[in-house]
């Protein structure tokens, strides 16, 4: 299985999952042009995608979901209520969108795919793991604190896609107004780069490979990020491959913004 992540943060976010026969798309938060386009220069095949898994109907991880799920002709999964608020916030769809129930495994293609509840200011939020064979990958890019349910669930992977949003400092001393810093640092806000690395350092000696997103662009930097990584994983940090991902990775190689298992 290969993980791509083609958009990352506030202004999109969008991964592409790739198995042996097929592809996942987790979001679609940028246009759906834009969105081929990164695949297109990820090396990756578009034609593979069997499915729009939809985390939470914020939209900068729904932007493109509609188009793109109609251009591509694949069904869009999601929590009832993610979907009623897509609904409620951006009208009627003739995309073909199902329900998914938390805790409830179901198939796509050779996938099989979990969602599993997020604690974000969303009204149905989930994050997935999906799995091809005996591999699994968790997803989980908004969340405002680490759950045992969700600690449990990426404790079941062998890679992980996990938010490590802000450093608390700099979101303290940032420019954001009070009402807004209280709301990312909420437990339905957002991670800090120490929840995250607490999360790897529980994770240490489970996972193969992590990748750190939905990074800030005020109120963080990926050398943070990666730091506070790797102080959390300890003695396992050369023993498992971290990376940043980055807002817009460019026509970079799948392996710079991304993972192989």
């Amino acid at each position: 299985m290969e993980l791509t992540v083609l958009a990352s943060g506030s202004k999109g976010n969008c991964a592409y999952i790739r198995g042996e026969h097929g592809a996942l798309l987790i979001d679609a938060g940028l246009s759906a042009r834009e969105t081929l386009r990164r695949i297109a220069n990820a090396g990756a095949d578009a034609s593979l995608i069997e499915a729009i898994l939809v985390t939470h109907e914020h939209i900068d991880h729904v932007r493109g979901v509609d188009v793109l799920a109609r251009k591509l002709h694949v069904p869009v999964y999601a929590t009832g209520g993610t979907l009623e608020a897509f609904s409620e916030k951006y009208g009627p769809t003739s995309a073909d969108v199902r329900r998914c129930r938390r805790g409830e495994a179901f198939a796509v293609g050779d996938f099989s795919v979990e969602p599993f509840a997020a604690s974000h200011d969303a009204r149905d939020p989930c994050g997935f793991c999906v799995a091809e064979g005996d591999l699994r990958i968790g997803c989980c890019t908004d969340t405002g604190t680490i759950t045992p349910a969700i600690f449990d669930r990426l404790a079941s992977c062998d890679a992980v896609l996990l938010e490590s949003n802000h450093c608390s400092k700099m979101l303290e001393d940032g420019p954001y107004p009070a009402y807004l810093k209280s709301r990312i640092r909420s437990k339905r806000g957002h991670l800090s780069n120490s929840d995250a690395a607490r999360c790897l350092q529980g994770l240490a000696g489970r996972i193969q490979m992590a990748v750190l997103a939905h990074v800030s662009e005020i109120n963080n930097t990926p050398e943070k990020v990666l730091l506070s990584a790797l102080e959390g994983l300890g003695f396992y940090s050369d023993q498992i491959a971290v990376t940043v991902a980055p807002q817009d990775p460019g026509p970079v190689h799948p392996e710079t913004c991304g993972f192989r298992l």
